[in-house]
C-alpha cells in the first residue's frame, strides 16, 4: 500500500484546488491510499523559537508532522496569491524544515489555474519548488502538471467532471506513486 498525503494550498471552502485533490483521491488506483490534510488553517505562525530542539511542538504542528511521516509521497495543489504560493502554505512548509519531514519524500503538485491565467501559477510553483528543494524533498517532475479548470468543471459531487482533466489528474497521481517505494513510511 502506498500512502499519499494530499495538501491543498487554499483555505477557500469552494476551492478548485481542493476539488482536484478530491478527484485524485477518487481516481486512486488499488493499492493507493490517499489522506487529505485539512489542518493548515490551524497551524500557528512559524517561529523558530517554538521549534527549538527539545521543544514540544504545538498539537497542530505535531499532527502535520505525523501525517507527513506516515505518507510515502505528497501531492500539493495550490493557487497563486500575490505572485507566490499562499502564505498559509508557506507557513505549513516552514514547519516541515525543523524535523526534516519532507527530506527525500517524493512530492509533486498540480496547478488548476483557469485558462485565463497566463502563467498558470508559475510563480507559485517557482516559490514552492524553491522551498521544497531547500527542504530536500524529491520533486517528481513528471507528476507536476498544469490542468486548467473553470469552476463549471466541478460537478455537484465536488469532483472534477471534465474527462480530460480527470485523466491528467489520475496520471499525475500515478506518476507520483510510481516514484514512491510502497509502504516505505510507517503506517499507524
Amino acid at each position: 500500500m502506498t500512502r499519499v498525503l494530499l495538501i491543498c494550498g487554499s483555505l477557500r471552502a469552494e476551492s478548485t484546488n481542493a476539488a482536484a485533490l478530491r478527484t485524485a483521491a477518487a481516481l486512486a488506483e488499488d493499492g493507493v491510499e490517499t489522506v487529505s490534510y485539512d489542518g493548515m488553517g490551524s497551524l500557528p505562525h512559524f517561529n523558530p523559537d517554538d521549534d527549538a530542539e527539545g521543544a514540544t511542538p504545538h498539537p497542530a504542528v505535531a499532527a502535520l508532522r505525523g501525517a507527513i511521516a506516515q505518507a510515502d509521497a505528497i501531492l500539493i495543489c495550490t493557487p497563486e496569491y500575490a505572485g507566490a504560493m499562499p502564505g498559509a502554505l508557506k507557513n505549513l512548509l516552514e514547519w516541515t524544515i525543523g524535523d526534516g519531514g519532507t527530506y527525500g519524500k517524493p512530492v509533486a503538485w498540480i496547478n488548476v489555474s483557469g485558462p485565463a491565467a497566463p502563467t498558470g501559477g508559475a510563480d507559485a510553483h517557482d516559490s514552492l519548488r524553491k522551498v521544497l528543494t531547500y527542504s530536500g524533498a524529491n520533486i517528481v517532475e513528471s507528476a507536476c502538471v498544469r490542468v486548467p479548470l473553470m469552476r463549471q468543471a466541478i460537478g455537484p459531487d465536488g469532483l472534477v467532471s471534465d474527462p480530460g482533466a480527470r485523466e491528467q489528474i489520475a496520471a499525475a497521481l500515478a506518476q507520483l506513486v510510481a516514484s514512491a517505494p510502497a509502504g516505505a513510511s510507517p503506517q499507524p
